[in-house]
C-alpha cells in the first residue's frame, strides 16, 4: 500500500519549491517501478524413496505433487497474464471503497480535464501511469520523483472522480455502492442504520478530509474506518450527495421523526 503521508509530504515539499520548468526538464517515466503488483510461486520438492518396495508409492505420490503443481503454477500464471489496471487497483485499495471506477473514455476526453493541468504537478505523467499507457521515454525517475508522479497519480485521479460521480455514469456506479452501504451507515441510533453518502466540506483539496452524509437526519459524520478518514474531502465535493438524492429519489427517506429527549429520574429537563 501506498505510503500516503511519506508521499503527500514529499509532494507538498515539491509543490513549494518546484517551477514550471522541472517538470519539462524530465525526459521520461519508469512505469515498471511504480507497478509493484507481481506474483511469486515455488514449487514443492519431490518425496524422497523410502525403499525399494514402496517406490511404485513414491512415483504415484510425486506425480500426484507434480500435477498440483502444475495445476497451482497454471492458476498463478494466469492470475499474472490478467494484469489489473491501475484504477481497479487504486479503488481497491483499503481506505479507498469509497470510489467507484471512473470510465477511461470520460478521462480521455481533454474537455473534462479541463483545468486540472495546472492543479496537478508531472500532470502528463500522472494521467499515463491513471491509464496504464507505456512510456515513450527511456530515461529513468529518481525514486523522489517516482512518489511524487504516484502522489500526482492519486490527486489527479481524485479530482477527475468528482467530476465524473456528476455523471449519469458517475451517479449509476455509485448508486450500485449505495444500495450496498459501501460508504458506511449512520451512527445515529434514531436513523435505524441509514446508509449514507461521502461528502466533502469543501470543493478546495487539502482543506478537510471527507466525511459521510446521512440523507435521513440530514448530518455529517466521520467515517469509522481510519483510512477512509484520510482521504480528501474535495474527491468527492460537496455536490454529489444532494445531486444524488434527487436524481434517485426512491433513495431519498423519511426524515427522521424521532430525537432524544434528556430525563432525570423520568422527568424531561427543563429549558430556560
Amino acid at each position: 500500500m501506498v505510503d500516503r503521508k511519506r508521499i503527500n509530504d514529499a509532494l507538498d515539499k515539491h509543490l513549494e519549491w518546484s517551477s514550471t520548468s522541472t517538470s519539462r526538464a524530465l525526459g521520461g517515466k519508469d512505469k515498471d517501478s511504480l507497478a509493484a503488483r507481481s506474483i511469486f510461486s515455488g514449487a514443492k520438492p519431490p518425496p524422497d524413496n523410502k525403499d525399494s518396495r514402496s517406490a511404485s508409492l513414491a512415483d504415484v505420490n510425486r506425480s500426484n505433487e507434480e500435477s498440483e503443481t502444475d495445476s497451482g503454477e497454471s492458476d498463478l500464471s494466469g492470475s499474472d497474464g490478467d494484469e489489473t489496471s491501475w484504477i481497479s487497483w487504486f479503488c481497491n485499495l483499503r481506505g479507498n471503497e469509497f470510489f467507484c471506477e471512473v470510465d477511461e473514455d470520460y478521462m480521455q476526453d481533454d474537455f473534462n480535464l479541463c483545468g486540472l493541468t495546472n492543479q496537478v504537478p508531472y500532470f502528463d505523467y500522472a494521467l499515463d501511469l491513471i491509464l496504464d499507457i507505456e512510456s515513450s521515454h527511456g530515461d529513468m525517475f529518481t525514486e523522489e520523483q517516482n512518489e511524487l508522479v504516484e502522489s500526482a497519480a492519486e490527486m489527479l485521479y481524485g479530482l477527475i472522480h468528482v467530476r465524473y460521480i456528476l455523471t449519469s455514469k458517475g451517479l449509476a456506479a455509485m448508486a450500485e455502492k449505495y444500495k450496498n452501504a459501501d460508504f458506511g451507515r449512520c451512527p445515529r441510533v434514531y436513523c435505524c442504520g441509514q446508509p449514507c453518502l461521502p461528502v466533502g466540506q469543501s470543493d478546495v483539496p487539502r482543506q478537510s478530509t471527507v466525511k459521510i452524509y446521512c440523507p435521513k437526519c440530514e448530518d455529517m459524520y466521520s467515517p469509522r474506518s481510519r483510512f477512509q478518514s484520510n482521504i480528501d474531502g474535495a474527491y468527492f465535493g460537496t455536490t454529489f450527495p444532494h445531486l444524488f438524492l434527487m436524481t434517485y429519489e426512491q433513495f431519498k427517506p423519511q426524515k427522521a421523526s424521532q430525537s432524544f429527549v434528556p430525563r432525570v429520574f423520568g422527568f424531561k429537563i427543563h429549558k430556560p
